[in-house]
């Protein structure tokens, strides 16, 4: 008979829970960036071990909102929290709870879900200082499992996984085995180029940036054409973007490819362009056309 379990990871921006769910499945489907609020919607990972399907649910990070974007984002997270076989709140090694935790910690609490502390980054404290910081989480919570963990090198996460087993149910696969996303390629390959901007552009520029992928086909050789085009809010954004005689625009489309190719396991032939659209983050309709739907 085989087993799957539903599990959320959930945590503050930039806590490493996109780096944490590319690691367990193997393979990069969630973007990373050193900027809080990276992740914008709900991205499921599948890993397939043996008779156990894993299916972790990524989230955008807990944070307090100031657009109607960042509205949508807080309630996934909620969501994610809810009808789920156990939630992984990861956790940097501070031994002290900060009120966003605090607030992840009481959306667990509400919905009696079982939960696991993951206290990532541990490579860089020394393995003394974690104990203060379990303790303190322990008085917080009463957590059914406590794991430190290096989501960048791995140390742990083997730990971590199976302790997730012990919550999967008697079911069906709800994927193929051989599946580690369900996004569909055009997002993750929409999500890839937001990455770029978020490691290329300084402070909010990248935040006020939209991805969508308008062309996508296969040739008869197996040569991919994309066409996508980036949104920003102001004209002014534009022109750092494409950057000097397009240098910017070329650095961020070249480094996109580089990793689509590897997504998609085959030459990317890719045509960017940029486009401006106010306060988009606040246009509900535009969100929604973007894909951030509330289900």
């Amino acid at each position: 008979m085989t087993k799957t379990a539903m599990i959320t990871i959930a945590g503050r921006p930039n806590v490493g829970k996109s780096t944490l769910t590319n690691y367990l499945v193997g393979e990069k489907i969630a973007i990373v960036s050193n900027k809080p609020q990276t992740t914008r919607n709900r991205i499921c990972g599948i890993l397939t071990r043996g008779d156990t399907q894993f299916v972790f649910v990524d989230t955008p990070g807990y944070h307090k909102p100031r657009t109607k974007l960042g509205d949508y984002m807080v309630g996934v997270t909620k969501e994610s929290i809810a009808d789920v076989d156990l939630t992984i709140l990861v956790v940097e090694p501070i031994a002290s709870i900060g009120p966003q935790e605090q607030g992840l910690i009481e959306q667990i609490k509400a919905r009696k879900c079982p939960a696991i502390l993951a206290i990532n980054k541990i490579d860089t404290v020394e393995k003394e200082n974690l104990l203060a910081v379990i303790a303190a989480y322990s008085q917080a919570a009463d957590f059914d499992d406590i794991i430190p963990i290096s989501a960048k090198t791995g140390d742990g996460v083997e730990d971590l996984l199976a302790a997730c087993g012990k919550y999967a149910v008697e079911s069906p696969f709800l994927f193929p085995e051989d599946s580690t996303t369900d996004q569909p390629e055009r997002q993750v390959m929409a999500e890839i180029i937001r990455e770029k901007l978020l490691w290329n552009l300084e402070r909010e520029i990248p935040h006020g940036t939209a991805v969508e992928i308008t062309k996508f086909s296969e040739r008869d050789s197996g040569v991919i054409d994309i066409d996508a085009t980036i949104y920003c809010e102001k004209a002014s954004h534009k022109g750092i973007i494409i950057g000097r005689g397009g240098e910017m625009l070329k650095r961020i489309s070249s480094a996109a490819r580089r990793d689509i190719e590897k997504f998609m396991g085959t030459k990317v032939y890719m045509e960017t362009w940029v486009k401006v659209k106010e306060n988009w983050r606040d246009n509900p309709n535009f969100i929604r056309s973007q894909g951030y739907n509330e289900e």
